[in-house]
């Protein structure tokens, strides 16, 4: 970071934080933007929420919650203290942060898709004004910051460090984990300039309990890349392992309860369908896309990916195996899916291998329900078309069934009653412990 002496500017800025009258903008209603904007409001700041999507911003302003796990209640104090939504981007100008939240995707090619993050920017620059903090939270590539945002605020004729100032802050959001919550999740954030990140510091202070330093805006965006890439290649070497069990008649799960009994040195990671979410299967694929700019093969990650994105197909090959055994093809076959959320007990289908399965039963001819008390209509998806409800689990309707696929295991499901009256079921998330005759474990 460029060492400066401490602007007028981010005098007023800090002052203002500390004694919460500043006014927050979060821009991205979804599920990092709204938790942010209620704890803002918590924590005694008016906030303003600016979102594209209309019927967002009417529920809000109503004081109802579109997201399952953030509660109407919050959401009505939230407006209690100030807080409200709109569609209109001018409404920036009042602002002391600007707080970005809106999706990073991949492209059909598998490279970083930053339409979000600089439609955002473009709209918001024509009210910017001098004195304001831009913080992105939107997971990204090192650089992103610097090399897209900074050069956006300069054509308005502002100096970043000076005039306003430049962060960049990955969210951190767990949807449906009930132990941590936005105040409690510490924050990684990087300035662009000394003045900066002394303004990063200053925004996130008074509502997050622990805020991290990091030298640059680059570091904090490979932080929370690193973060995910961790996982996702850990999931992507127990998901093998899984593999390398089933061949072997060893149940993976009995392996891993049996090695996190150990101390240190090991820490559990758990097999299932795929990946699934808005982060794990898509962030790696930022840092290979730019690692490439570097003359860098990310073989690592890249080998978790394809470990990660085949096993749904795996998945389905133990299906058909178990249907052959007695007798039965996947064509024609009635198969019910449990779950169809990426997570257990959220109704976010965002990246969902549960989807995924359904389209490779469909294609081989298979007639495919599901059951999922998160997601009681199967909703409008760009990828993915099905004219479906979630199924009542009744003993009828489990019996009816040749195949019961149990692709995400949310506690609201009466496991007992399934194993009793399905005549297969297909295990991928290893809640079944013991050996019965009519689950296979995949």
């Amino acid at each position: 970071m460029r060492d400066q002496n401490i602007p007028a500017y981010l005098e007023q800025l800090i002052e203002r934080f500390e004694s919460r009258s500043a006014v927050v903008a979060i821009i991205g209603l979804g599920y990092v933007g709204l938790p942010l904007s209620l704890r803002y409001a918590e924590a005694g700041f008016k906030v303003i929420g600016i979102d594209i999507h209309q019927f967002k911003v009417t529920r809000l302003n109503q004081g109802k919650s579109y997201i399952e796990h953030i509660s109407h209640a919050s959401v009505e104090q939230a407006r209690a203290a100030g807080f409200e939504a709109t569609c209109d981007f001018s409404r920036a100008h009042e602002a002391d942060a600007l707080i970005i939240c809106v999706p990073t995707p991949l492209n059909a090619y598998r490279e970083p898709d930053l339409s979000f993050v600089l439609a955002t920017a473009d709209a918001l620059l024509p009210h910017m004004r001098a004195g304001q903090i831009v913080s992105l939270e939107s997971t990204t590539y090192p650089g992103t910051t610097d090399e897209e945002l900074r050069p956006r605020l300069e054509s308005r004729g502002f100096t970043v460090g000076r005039d306003v100032f430049l962060v960049f802050s990955p969210e951190r959001e767990d949807p449906g984990n009930p132990d941590y919550h936005t105040r409690t999740i510490p924050k990684v954030c990087g300035g662009d300039t000394a003045a900066c990140q002394q303004a990063g510091m200053a925004l996130y202070g008074p509502a997050i309990d622990r805020v991290v330093p990091v030298s640059s805006t680059r570091a904090a965006e490979l932080t929370k890349l690193l973060e995910n890439i961790h996982r996702a290649v850990n999931i992507g070497l127990v998901n093998e392992m899984k593999i390398i069990a089933d061949k072997m008649d060893i149940d993976i799960h009995e392996v891993i309860r049996a090695a996190a009994t150990k101390p240190f040195g090991f820490t559990p990671y758990y097999p299932g369908p795929g990946l699934g979410g808005h982060c794990i299967p898509i962030d790696p694929f930022y840092l290979t896309w730019k690692a490439r700019q570097y003359g860098l093969h990310t073989r690592f990650i890249e080998l978790a990916g394809e470990i990660n994105s085949d096993m749904p197909h795996w998945v389905i090959g133990k299906l058909t195996d178990a249907l052959n055994e007695r007798s039965r093809s996947v064509k024609g076959a009635r198969i019910l899916v449990l779950g169809i959320a990426y997570k257990k007990d959220v109704e976010d289908m965002r990246e969902s291998p549960s989807v995924e399965m359904m389209e490779i039963l469909r294609a081989k001819g298979a007639e495919v329900a599901y059951s999922d008390p998160h997601v009681p209509l199967f909703p409008a998806m760009r990828e993915h078309r099905f004219n479906l409800a979630s199924v009542d689990l009744t003993p009828a309707s489990l019996a009816s069934y040749d195949a019961v696929l149990l692709a995400t295991s949310h506690s609201a499901f009466n496991y007992e009653l399934i194993a009793r009256h399905a005549a297969l079921i297909i295990d991928t998330r290893g809640v079944y412990l013991n050996h019965l005759p009519n689950v296979v474990k995949a």
